[in-house]
């Protein structure tokens, strides 16, 4: 017989190792009922219930235990889940703007805070992290020319409390704060500035302009840097463009060119022009100073003229015969005696008067006049005038 036939009254085969109905020490798993049963009657317990079974209310008592069990356990998950709300944490790059009945209540620092449920509301931001905001378009300048512009906006939240509750969308009151800015900043230059050298100075201007709308939005953020991308005119002219900008270049290089050729030529003439006016300064105070010697050396003559006229006329007679003679060694003597005109070799006179004195003479004259004797050479003349003279009145006899 199978060890689950009926009619048996005891079934030993039972794997489980219960027969009859009545369990004896069996090793297999629990009865998930009764085991929930179980813990529901030890909870009712440690809630205040009656546990355990008594006569016929024993259906009436599972109900109401099982009843407050459930209401316990929604309890514990309520209190739970209450706890849980309460407590939140702030990370160090955010600030916590908590809201009570929607009102504002307070900023909260970085840390563990804690928050009363279904009462307050808590938005976190992140105010350190620097955020980009990007803008394109095309538009007027001053001179009534079409531009393209490409702008880069970082910024980074200033204050929490106006970022949450001054502006519905603080992005998007960027995005029009900043196209609004670009667009007055670049209506206000002309096509050459804002292509050219005017793109620093439009990103500055947009940057102050920019910031003094968000404060006044009081949107709570902070512009770090504006930065200008591109600048570019209409596709269908920039051809010409490009062609006007190699003009530009052209004349840039032409002009750094001149400045260059001007600063080698300019200080060189300068250098001239100074060598110059030295150069004549020297020359005039050569000529002043030369002057006063002759004017002193007159006054002196004149004084000694005035004391001996013959002799000093006689004297500076000499002095201009020897000026004259210290540069020739030939000399031409009109006699009054006769018509005939007197050649004296002055040369060959120094070299026949032989000795020193007519080297010294002769190396003087070929030389420096300062070594010719001037005394021997003007006896020499004197004598050969005399023979000369002599011969001539006796031919004439």
């Amino acid at each position: 017989m199978a060890w689950n036939e009926p009619g048996g009254n005891r079934n030993d085969n039972d794997p489980w190792g219960t027969g009859g109905g009545r369990r004896g020490n069996d090793q297999g798993p629990p009865d998930l009922d009764e085991a929930l049963k179980k813990g529901l009657e030890k909870l009712n317990r440690m809630l205040g219930g009656k546990g355990g079974r008594s006569g016929g209310g024993s259906g009436s008592g599972e109900g109401s235990g099982g009843f407050g069990a459930v209401l316990a356990l929604i309890a514990i998950l309520v209190v739970g889940y209450v706890i849980y709300q309460s407590f939140y944490t702030v990370d160090e790059q955010e600030r916590a703007v908590v809201l009570r009945f929607g009102e504002y209540a307070r900023t909260e620092e970085p840390g563990l805070r804690f928050k009363v449920p279904l009462i307050d509301d808590v938005y976190k931001v992140r105010v350190t992290n620097v955020r980009t905001a990007e803008s394109q378009g095309q538009m007027l300048t001053q001179d009534e020319n079409l531009v393209t512009v490409d702008l880069q906006v970082q910024y980074r939240v200033s204050n929490a409390r106006d970022y949450v509750l001054n502006v519905r969308d603080s992005n998007q009151a960027l995005a029009f704060a900043t196209d609004s800015a670009l667009r007055h900043e670049v209506g206000s230059a002309t096509l050459d500035e804002v292509l050219t050298e005017g793109r620093a100075e439009l990103a500055i201007n947009v940057e102050r302009r920019l910031q003094a709308f968000l404060e006044e939005y009081g949107a709570g953020l902070q512009i770090i840097r504006v930065n200008v991308e591109s600048t570019q005119p209409p596709a269908a002219v920039q051809d010409a463009f490009r062609e006007v900008q190699r003009a530009r270049e052209d004349e840039q290089r032409l002009i750094e060119e001149a400045e260059t050729y001007r600063n080698k030529v300019v200080p060189e003439a300068r250098g001239q022009a100074q060598r110059m006016i030295e150069e004549a300064n020297a020359y005039k105070a050569k000529v002043i100073e030369t002057a006063r010697g002759e004017t002193a050396r007159y006054l002196d003559l004149l004084e000694v003229y005035v004391q001996a006229p013959d002799v000093t006329r006689e004297r500076l007679y000499i002095q201009a015969l020897e000026n004259v003679l210290s540069n020739t060694s030939k000399v031409l003597v009109d006699t009054q005696s006769s018509g005939n005109m007197m050649y004296l070799p002055l040369d060959q006179i120094m070299r026949r008067g032989g000795g020193a004195s007519a080297d010294n003479s002769l190396g003087g004259l070929e030389g420096s006049s300062s070594q010719v004797d001037i005394k021997s050479l003007t006896d020499e003349v004197l004598r050969e005038l005399r023979n000369r003279q002599t011969t001539n009145s006796r031919t004439g006899r």
